[in-house]
């Protein structure tokens, strides 16, 4: 790596690199809970006090998808206190903004806003813990970028190429292009690599003079097959990769020996988990790039709260413990307490020379038990040390190994045991566990439509990104798509046959691995959709009852409205009670009472189609003889659908004969009609504007019936 001799000239970029911070993490918790926003304070002053030309971040800005009111007024409040001045940006951009910023309403930098006082611009991917999701694809760092405190960019809307079009970035004789990438599922990315489906764009002119900067945030460490990206899988031109995702700081830049570029992983900016990687200290990087040399200067984070963490095994101390001993639980206690006060000592030692350090730290004492000892109560230690450190609970972590046969069992290396708990050293995903499950179920309770990565995708994004009905969507929409197969292939209308052919159309599927993706993105599409529609509809209805709640305000009570039109602004507010001399089949189904048709008055104009009730739970031969035509119904009646939209959880469909309709649709606008009148003469005060709503003329009544 080229070293910089003059750093603070004219042509010198100065850069500050974090990643990981993860604002919101413990947030409730009353000792924890501050320490990301005293961090990224501390941040953000380092790059005032260095007066650097921008901020870049790695991702995971936040640790929730959703942060809570207090994470977002946290960070705009440390945004706007250290960010915004008067100091002038030294750089300039080159590219084309419209497409660097091609998903913000604002595609242009935010120093260069007129309407904005910008002194540190901050440039950021988002991580997976704050990646867009929902119907609008939206995650919190795109309010920051409408709010013009931030710079959201590498983020990619298709999902089948990916062309990554860089900054360009010029200070004095020093340029810079700057590419991100912002989380996408590592196996989606993998493949997508492989495929050759990934291209990062150059610059026309002198392409040799640009320093190439690429920050993405993906696993680093093999954690599967294709869950990863290999560092082979990206660019020779590229000078230097900041990593994000890992958490362990490794911030010094490594050279990459096949491709010939420098890998900087600054890590995490908070402690997230008690694991070996968490326990290394952390840190912050001040990037100098001049021309095309650079350098990495660290910053140790002063705030951070100090993590210590030991592993023992019982077995390598014979001398002093017998698993034959009666005793022995509480000679292991012992032990145990000496080890957690020694590290107790130095953490204090390490925090009087740090005043900024919070005072309580994070300790962690992992013990493996494995060969005939027993745990002692983890909860009766803990309660010796609620009030020295920050984690009382997670102290003492007992595991127990496997025994592994080895060629020479007498060299037993103990120590390469405890480096992965099989609680701590793996990640266990959704996919892999859903895709486990079906391995090992029952023939009975085997997938014969859905497959196991379709249904493992699914399932993570019910449980990541809680979209409710992605499930069910990628359901109906597997449904619909084999039904329409069998329909194509004419398969003759038995069970056995119609199994073999959707067994065959299952197996075509898992091998077609980039359609079954294309599956799952419609079946999410679709339930991000239906979600939206269920937003309108929650909407509308609120908007309904609180005209029902201002209908009750406007007269002194219901004595002066007929009683039809008093027990139907009644049912509205409640349960529906059925009418009366309707049997219970018709009650149950419609529950229509005498008030309904004054209810349909005070409602809106909108009109709602039947929903298919049957079509829910349908087999899959019920759903190929469904295909079959079926004999037309008599088209001569002439039907009027009457539906409620109403609270209460079951479905309101009902259908009438027009002849009914328009019967009790004329007594009910006499009745509105008398109704409007007492309440009038009992000095009802209603304003002569017609644009304003009247629930009790007869013309909503008309509407509603069209």
């Amino acid at each position: 790596m080229s070293t910089i001799n003059s750093q603070d000239d004219e042509d010198t970029f100065k850069i500050l690199i974090a990643t990981d911070i993860h604002l919101g993490y413990l947030e409730k918790d009353p000792v924890r809970g501050n320490d990301t926003f005293v961090t990224f304070n501390e941040i953000l002053d380092h790059a005032q006090k260095n007066e650097v030309d921008f901020v870049l971040l790695g991702g995971d800005l936040f640790h929730d998808n959703k942060p809570s009111r207090k994470t977002v007024h946290s960070c705009l409040e440390s945004l706007r206190k250290y960010c915004m001045g008067d100091r002038p940006v030294q750089f300039e951009i080159l590219s084309d903004q419209a497409v660097n910023f091609h998903c913000s309403k604002f595609p242009w930098v935010n120093y260069q806003d007129g309407n904005l006082n910008i002194s540190i611009p901050i440039f950021s991917i988002h991580g997976n813990h704050d990646d867009p999701t929902g119907a609008d694809t939206l995650c919190a760092l795109d309010i920051l970028s409408c709010a013009g405190l931030l710079n959201h960019f590498g983020r990619s809307t298709s999902m089948e190429k990916i062309d990554i079009s860089p900054i360009l970035l010029r200070k004095g004789r020093t340029k810079i292009a700057l590419y991100g990438l912002g989380a996408i599922p590592d196996e989606r990315l993998y493949r997508m690599f492989v495929n050759k489906q990934v291209t990062m764009l150059r610059p026309k002119e002198d392409e040799d003079s640009w320093f190439n900067l690429f920050v993405i945030h993906q696993n680093r460490s093999k954690h599967g097959a294709t869950n990863y990206i290999p560092e082979q899988f990206l660019d020779d031109f590229i000078n230097l990769v900041v990593w994000g995702h890992e958490h362990e700081c490794k911030i010094a830049p490594s050279q990459n020996e096949q491709q010939r570029f420098y890998v900087s992983q600054p890590g995490s900016s908070v402690v997230t988990s008690l694991s070996p990687g968490e326990a290394v200290k952390k840190h912050i990087g001040l990037l100098h790039v001049k021309g095309k040399k650079m350098k990495m200067q660290k910053i140790a984070l002063e705030t951070v709260r100090t993590f210590h963490m030991e592993d023992i095994v019982l077995a390598d101390y014979p001398d002093l413990f017998n698993p034959d001993n009666p005793k022995v639980t509480q000679a292991i206690q012992a032990f145990c307490m000496e080890k957690v006060e020694s590290m107790l000592d130095n953490a204090e030692r390490e925090r009087l020379g740090n005043p900024r350090q919070p005072e309580k730290p994070l300790i962690r004492l992992r013990v493996d038990y494995a060969g005939g000892f027993e745990p002692f109560s983890v909860h009766r230690f803990s309660q010796k040390y609620m009030d020295r450190v920050a984690n009382p609970k997670d102290i003492i972590h007992f595991f127990r190994h496997r025994e592994q046969k080895q060629k020479n069992d007498s060299d037993l290396n103990f120590g390469k045991l405890v480096g992965r708990p099989a609680s701590e050293g793996m990640t266990l995903r959704v996919e892999d566990l859903v895709k486990q499950y079906f391995q090992t179920a029952e023939k009975k309770v085997q997938l014969s439509l859905l497959t196991e990565r379709g249904m493992g995708e699914a399932v993570q994004e019910f449980v990541d990104k809680e979209e409710k009905d992605a499930i069910e969507e990628l359901v109906k929409f597997q449904l619909e798509k084999t039904q329409r197969f069998l329909k194509e292939r004419r398969t003759d209308a038995e069970e056995e046959k119609i199994d073999e052919e959707v067994r065959k159309f299952r197996e075509s599927r898992k091998k077609n691995t980039e359609e079954e993706d294309e599956e799952v993105r419609e079946a999410m599409t679709r339930a991000r959709a239906h979600r939206s529609e269920d937003a309108v509809l929650v909407a509308a209805s609120s908007d309904e009852e609180l005209m029902d709640t201002g209908m009750k305000g406007t007269g002194d009570s219901d004595d002066g409205l007929p009683a039809t039109l008093s027990r139907g602004r009644r049912w509205a507010r409640g349960r529906a009670r059925g009418g009366r001399g309707q049997n219970s089949t018709a009650r149950g189904s419609s529950r229509r009472g005498r008030g309904s048709t004054s209810q349909e008055s005070a409602t809106s104009s909108r009109t709602y189609k039947p929903v298919p009730v049957a079509a829910k739970n349908m087999s899959i031969l019920d759903a190929f003889r469904s295909l079959k035509p079926e004999p037309s119904l008599n088209s001569s009646k002439s039907y009027s659908e009457d539906i409620l939209d109403d609270d209460s959880d079951l479905e309101d469909i009902s259908i009438v004969p027009s002849s009914k309709v328009n019967q009790r649709l004329s007594t009910t606008s006499s009745l509105s009609k008398r109704g409007s009148q007492s309440q009038i003469s009992r000095g009802a005060d209603f304003e002569s504007d017609e644009d304003e709503f009247d629930p009790f003329k007869s013309t909503a009544t008309s509407r509603r019936t069209k």
